[in-house]
């Protein structure tokens, strides 16, 4: 069951270095990878068992990749310092962009559960 979510996984970060290489070169072929695997489960309406296990399984892992970044910006800081006011209006304009997309979302889906709920 987990060889099989797994395998899943891996193929579509082929997939997506695939398409990194030949059409996409400036998105990250984990980026396109991940996209695909979205609009693969979209499509199909359900999350597999096997891929949940695999998923579920990697997710415990993952404050292990935020290590080596805050590693990097207590190593370079004086860079970060340099570029603080860059950083401070792309961190704002993000946020500002992606509250209300959040909110709107968050509104749809539950909208949503409540119509699933009545039906």
């Amino acid at each position: 069951m987990l060889l099989r979510g797994l395998t899943w996984l891996i193929l579509f970060q082929l997939i997506g270095t695939a398409l990194n290489v030949l059409f996409l070169p400036f998105l990250p072929s984990p980026i396109i990878g991940m996209l695909l695997l979205v609009v693969f489960l979209r499509l199909r309406g359900r999350v597999s068992a096997s891929l949940e296990t695999a998923s579920s399984g990697l997710l415990r892992f993952l404050p292990l990749l935020l290590t080596p970044p805050a590693a990097g910006v207590m190593m370079y800081g004086n860079e970060v310092a340099a570029d603080a006011a860059a950083i401070l209006v792309s961190l704002t304009l993000s946020f500002i962009l992606v509250v209300p997309l959040a909110g709107h979302l968050m509104q749809y889906l539950v909208a949503r559960q409540a119509r699933r709920e009545d039906a």
